[in-house]
């Protein structure tokens, strides 16, 4: 489905991302993993077409998107759930999810993905006509992934979604995103929590000073024994 081919990115005289190609097939959850600053969000970020890359290609449904704008990516059904939530606080969940429905199926379906996306998330409902602003951190969180959900997405691209949650909303989210891709979404996702992001993962990628420092299944990661040094504490 999403293919990057040694992907660099500079941020001024900085290379942030160095050679990075990963790849993620329909129906998945990868992972990419790493510490604070590696470059993970850069990766998804130049995806999103919403930072410059200077070399190497990405390929969407067969479609090379480098050359696209970030709306054009969308309109193709990548779909991008930035870190920090970046919610409208004076707007009401519902309107929070409506401005989501830009792309023209995400248009033409608007009611019927809204009822999907509500189904899913019942306590969205509860809170409808609630500002957004008002919400729990968890709650926020779920709030802003349900507004990515609403464009109407093939692959989803989540960065940081855990961040700065308790460990029983962390549970929560992860449990979400599983249940998303058992609904047809494929799913990115960015995470520090190297743990819970690879248990959740068919497949993930380790990220260190902008390169890919290891790959594999998840299962496979989190045996590996450098891993378990450097991230696990083990």
């Amino acid at each position: 489905m999403l293919e990057t081919s040694r992907l660099s990115i500079r941020y001024g005289e900085m290379l942030a991302v160095r050679d990075v190609s990963i790849n993620v097939h329909a129906g998945e959850i990868v992972s990419i993993v790493g510490s604070n600053g590696a470059g993970k969000s850069t990766v998804i970020k130049a995806i999103s077409r919403t930072v410059p890359i200077s070399d190497g290609t990405i390929t969407f449904l067969e479609n090379r998107i480098d050359r696209l704008s970030s709306h054009q990516v969308v309109e193709l059904g990548v779909v991008q759930v930035p870190e920090g939530r970046r919610l409208f606080p004076f707007m009401s969940v519902r309107e929070n999810l409506l401005v989501a429905s830009r792309t023209r199926e995400a248009k033409r379906l608007r009611d019927q993905i809204l009822q999907r996306v509500l189904s899913l998330l019942p306590l969205l409902k509860e809170r409808e006509n609630q500002f957004a602003g008002s919400l729990s951190g968890g709650e926020q969180q779920m709030l802003a992934i349900a507004r990515g959900l609403m464009a109407n997405p093939n692959l989803l691209m989540l960065d940081e979604p855990s961040l700065g949650l308790a460990p029983l909303l962390v549970t929560k989210i992860f449990g979400l995103v599983e249940t998303i891709r058992e609904n047809g979404v494929t799913v990115l996702l960015v995470e520090q929590n190297v743990t819970r992001a690879l248990s959740l993962a068919h497949r993930g990628y380790v990220i260190e000073n902008g390169i890919v420092a290891l790959e594999g299944s998840g299962a496979e990661l989190l045996q590996s024994e450098y891993l378990r040094k450097a991230y696990l504490g083990m």
